[in-house]
Order: C-alpha cells, then sequence, then structure tokens
C-alpha cells in the first residue's frame, strides 16, 4: 500500500458524523489528484467534494486525528478546514411587509419613480448608454426565485447538483438589486438587461460551505461569467487559502468579483472574507440619509459604498421584500460594473474597480475605513478620464 493510501485510510473514515470535521486538500498536479482518487475509491472512501480544476478533494475526518503527515506529502499543496460560510444579510424583522402594494414605474426609465436606492447611485443616468444587455452576471447566494421581475438565464447548485432555485429569499432579493425588470412595475434593478444566473452554494438557513463557494467560482469560470456577487462571509477568524485561489484564477480570466464588507459594525475593526481579498471589490452600506449604516463592518480594504438599509427588492412567492445589510448594498455595485463593462467592452477587472472608485463620491463624516473611496455613482462611468 502506498504512504499516502496508508495516510487516508488511517484518519478518514467512509462517512460524515459527529464524529468528524471536513477538510480541503488541494493536489499539487492533475496526476496526484487523479491517483488520490484512486487510492480513496480502493479503501471505500467517498469524497463529499471534487473540484478538478483546481485539484480539490474534500474529506471528512476523525476528530482527534491528526492531519499533518499529509500536509508533509509531496503530493500534496495544501490541508484546510472547509470553513462555514454565512450570507450577509440581517436578521428579519417579525413585522417585515410583503410590499404586495408599490406604486408602479411609469415608464420603468424615469428617475422620479424609480426607487431611493437605485435613484442614488445614478443608475438612470448609465441607463442612457446601456441596461447592461449581453453581459453575463452570477449571484453565488442561496439560489434565485422564479418571479415576475427576474429573467433567470441559467445556473448551478454545488450543495447537491439539485435545483438552483432559492429555498431561502436572500438571493433573490441580492438578484433583484442587480437586475430585476420592472415587469410587474414594482422594482428595478441597477443593470436590468444584464443576463443573470443563479449559482446555489448557500442552503436554505443562507449557510455552507468555503467548498461549495469554490466549486461555484470555477462553474463561473467555465461558464465565462462577467460580474460574480458575493454577499457573503466567512465565519471565523481563521483565512481560506483555497478560497483566494480560485478567486485570484476568477480575476485573473477577466471576471469583476464584488463582495459585502459584513455585518459586524463600527467596532469591527476588519471586513470579513472574501471581501478582504485584493481581487475583489468590498462594499460597505449606506442609509438613505447618507450614512455609514450603523452595521456595516469597518475595516483596511474597503472599496465602495452603496445603499444596503431598508432596500426594496424581489422576494419569494413572486413577492417583494425589504431588507437590511451588506448583502444588500454589494449588488448596487455588481450591477454598476455590469454596466460598465456593457459600456466599454473589454475593460479589465482592476480597471472597473478604479473607475468606480474615481467616479464615487465622498460621504461627509466618515474616513476611508468606512466607505472606501465613496458612494458608488454611475452617471459618468464611461467618461474617459
Amino acid at each position: 500500500m502506498s504512504k499516502i493510501k496508508s495516510l487516508f485510510k488511517s484518519c478518514s473514515p467512509c462517512n460524515a458524523s459527529k464524529d468528524t470535521f471536513r477538510k480541503l486538500i488541494t493536489l499539487r498536479s492533475a496526476k496526484s489528484y487523479r491517483r488520490c482518487l484512486k487510492h480513496l475509491r480502493e479503501i471505500g472512501i467517498n469524497p463529499f467534494k471534487t473540484v478538478p480544476h483546481s485539484r480539490i478533494i474534500g474529506c471528512h475526518f476523525r476528530k482527534g486525528v491528526s492531519v499533518q503527515a499529509l500536509t508533509r506529502s509531496p503530493l500534496i499543496a495544501l490541508v484546510e478546514k472547509d470553513m462555514k460560510i454565512r450570507a450577509h444579510g440581517l436578521p428579519q424583522k417579525k413585522a417585515s411587509a410583503r410590499f404586495s402594494s408599490v406604486p408602479l414605474l411609469t415608464p420603468a426609465t424615469s428617475p422620479a419613480l424609480v426607487e431611493w436606492n437605485i435613484r442614488r447611485i445614478q443608475a438612470p443616468h448609465a441607463w442612457e448608454t446601456t441596461r447592461g444587455k449581453s453581459i453575463k452576471v452570477a449571484v453565488l447566494d442561496t439560489g434565485i426565485a422564479s418571479h415576475p421581475d427576474l429573467r433567470i438565464a441559467g445556473g448551478v447548485n454545488t450543495i447537491d447538483g439539485g435545483s438552483y432555485a432559492d429555498d431561502n429569499g436572500h438571493g433573490t432579493h441580492v438578484a433583484g438589486i442587480v437586475a430585476a425588470v420592472s415587469k410587474g412595475g414594482k422594482v428595478i434593478g441597477t443593470a436590468p438587461e444584464v443576463n443573470l444566473y443563479a449559482v446555489k452554494a448557500l442552503n436554505k438557513d443562507g449557510e455552507g460551505f468555503v467548498s461549495d463557494i469554490i466549486e461555484g467560482i470555477y462553474w463561473c469560470i467555465d461558464n465565462k461569467m462577467d460580474v460574480i456577487n458575493m454577499s457573503f462571509g466567512v465565519l471565523g477568524s481563521d483565512s481560506s487559502a483555497t478560497l483566494h485561489t480560485a478567486i485570484k484564477k476568477a480575476a485573473k480570466r477577466g471576471i469583476v468579483v464584488v463582495a459585502s464588507a459584513g455585518n459586524s459594525g463600527k467596532s469591527s475593526g476588519k471586513i470579513d472574507e472574501p471581501a478582504s481579498f485584493s481581487e475583489t471589490i468590498a462594499v460597505a452600506a449606506s442609509t438613505k440619509s447618507n450614512k455609514i449604516a450603523t452595521f456595516s463592518s469597518r475595516g483596511a480594504g474597503i472599496g465602495i459604498t452603496a445603499p444596503g438599509e431598508n432596500i426594496l427588492s424581489t422576494w419569494l412567492d413572486g413577492s417583494y421584500k425589504k431588507l437590511s445589510g451588506t448583502s444588500m448594498a454589494s449588488p448596487h455595485v455588481a450591477g454598476g460594473a455590469a454596466l460598465l463593462l456593457a459600456g466599454k467592452p473589454g475593460v479589465t477587472p482592476l480597471s472597473v474597480k478604479k473607475k468606480l472608485k474615481n467616479r464615487a463620491a465622498k460621504l461627509n463624516g466618515f474616513g476611508a475605513l468606512a466607505q472606501g473611496s465613496g458612494l458608488l455613482q454611475l452617471d459618468r462611468i464611461f467618461e474617459s478620464k
């Protein structure tokens, strides 16, 4: 029996249980990856996740068993915990309304009739040039539910391979902020003509694992997405090098990655992963009165701010709801990035980030650790300077 095969047999059971924990193993080469899978099959171990593009294998290990020997194998590049992820929406209030009667938008292009948050970022001015047609935007979240105001072009479920339909509501709300089409005359998104894709990697509780997020990122790379919105954060203080590697690859492939900063408030001192990765555009949340929301995380790395308090958007069962969180701020920027890409084809992710930051408006009374470059403004994004 080979050494690595023996190592797996000594510390990895066949099935998950309360006495096991999840680890992600990154192999150094495609050959090593195939070899490792072969060994696992031979000893009856079924990985909970395999991501061929990044040579990642997810396995359950017995609690109390050291995996240090695995990390010393020349075939293995990295072994790390499959960290938990949670959506960045704030807990919903019991009295939250469904908003079944909202004034019609007639016409939908009129700034006076568009929801305050879309007007605040000057999206209607950008619509004079483009509404995002042909740009592919992936919402990596709890999925997207069928809704009259959402045109879903496709998607994937990286949790179990099933439906990408939303069973939580968070992803549907985020999707509406990006791309609601105002067919029902109630809400219109930042970029209503983009091609919208659902990447369901979070469950009905708005939670998931890094491994499902990573698989979703590689799906986005394979399917040539232009923008990915990530309105979630890694739980705990540990950093995921495996997640960072996936985001680096997405950025290298020309994908703009937008992420919410987190909802830990004024005393947080830092923003959450993946927003803290330099390859993303990290987004803080502002209020209708142009203040940074009290819940919005503060820290180095925030790139820009967008509305995130009491945002009306699409919800389950064809309804509408107001929610708050940096989760709601991030899709404004994802939509803004899509508009910029549609109006200026070929712009790199780094250039998109710089352009959006350069056009942002500073909010009085707040420093860069709270607002980054300021409030997203889309009225001049197509100017050459």
